[in-house]
């Protein structure tokens, strides 16, 4: 399938990008997207200084990407639908005023920072992955947890406060991967889009 991406000038975009119409994208020439990358309807990612989207990454419907800060999703990375990525959160200790609305010179105590998310990471409906986190390679985040700190690899959350109950393949999805790789890549480890592919 050809980029559907209506124009939208991103920093970088590869092969096989597909977003569709209801997505809302705001700062487009923030947001570099990698290959085979499916946006659907309904979702709303903001550009920031570091947005970089990998290959092989699917961002599903009502899935929020937002706060200005550094957001990082590294290849075959799943977010589910009603994912919150938030790299940003105003001070609720009270030390500041807060909202969107007021001045930055009344808002000094709120926290902007990252998110990352390394490879081979699924995160279930309605999560919330909040500021200053890293989920680790092959982590996964189950539906309706929320994650407050770093998620070690290839390891399951869930809840909330999200705490870890079991590991993840590590072996098996690697191989998936090499597999996937083999029949999707030259063998200099360039991606051949489908219609490519479709011709070998």
């Amino acid at each position: 399938m050809d980029n559907i991406a209506y124009d939208l000038p991103f920093a970088a975009i590869g092969a096989d990008v597909q977003i569709y119409p209801q997505a809302k994208i705001v700062f487009p020439e923030r947001i570099r997207l990698g290959d085979n990358v499916r946006i659907d309807d309904f979702t709303f990612v903001i550009g920031s200084a570091v947005c970089d989207i990998g290959s092989f990454v699917h961002v599903a419907a009502f899935t929020s990407i937002f706060g200005g800060g550094e957001v990082v999703i590294e290849d075959f990375v799943g977010l589910s639908p009603g994912v919150r990525l938030q790299t940003a959160s105003d001070d609720y200790g009270g030390g500041s005023l807060t909202n969107a609305t007021v001045p930055p010179e009344f808002t000094f105590a709120a926290r902007r920072s990252y998110v990352r998310l390394r490879k081979h990471v699924i995160i279930g409906a309605n999560a919330v992955i909040l500021p200053g986190v890293e989920i680790g390679e092959g982590a996964a985040v189950a539906a309706g947890s929320v994650i407050r700190e770093d998620c070690q690899p290839w390891t399951t959350y869930a809840g909330n406060p999200a705490r870890p109950f079991w590991r993840r393949p590590a072996d098996q999805i690697r191989a998936l991967e090499a597999q996937l790789r083999a029949a999707c890549y030259d063998e200099a480890g360039r991606y051949l889009p489908r219609a490519a592919r479709a011709a070998r």
